[in-house]
């Protein structure tokens, strides 16, 4: 058994539904740790990133049209556009952490998630956008979990150094408490 990552996203209907401690209690039963958490307001320019390989894969199932629309409708949700505007990204560490995190949140369609995952209990497609508001996201595989946890997440974000890092000097402003 490998030692993995997962990035999971509590989506905004997940987060405006209140369901967030629901989630992570169902989530604690893969006995994996976090190694990171925040809430994050997610713009257009951070969505488009994060679904960059959504679309082709759209595009080919539902044609140029209709791929495109279904793409939007994604990234509206994921912007909170139907609910809040904000998600709560968390990184989880552990043997085969991938692969307990997608058996516990249950397939991407809730309609076809077994009732008692987290998809099948919360989730619904909503009906006038079609999209597949299924409450959480959760890598498919150890490459994207690294492109997307290196997307979210910097690395003093989270507590423990899960992909080699460097130091670099950087000048640029930031906010401080005072």
């Amino acid at each position: 058994m490998a030692i993995q990552q997962s990035l999971v996203i509590i989506k905004p209907d997940g987060l405006v539904k209140s369901l967030t401690g629901n989630i992570l209690t169902a989530l604690s039963e893969t006995k994996l740790k976090i190694v990171g958490a925040k809430i994050v307001k997610v713009d257009r320019e951070f969505a488009e990133k994060h679904y960059s390989e959504l679309l082709p894969s759209l595009i080919k199932k539902h044609g140029d049209e209709r791929g495109k629309s279904i793409f939007e409708n994604v990234l509206d949700y994921i912007q909170g556009k139907y609910h809040t505007d904000r998600v709560f990204a968390l990184v989880y560490q552990g043997e085969d952490a991938i692969k307990k995190i997608r058996e516990i949140s249950g397939e991407t369609n809730p309609e076809k998630a077994h009732p008692v995952s987290i998809r099948g209990k919360y989730g619904r497609i909503h009906s006038e956008t079609k999209v597949f508001e299924n409450v959480i996201h959760c890598s498919d595989s150890e490459e994207s979990a690294e492109r997307e946890i290196k997307l979210w997440f910097k690395p003093e974000e989270l507590v423990e150094r899960i992909y080699p890092v460097k130091e670099v000097i950087e000048k640029q402003k930031v906010l401080r408490w005072f």
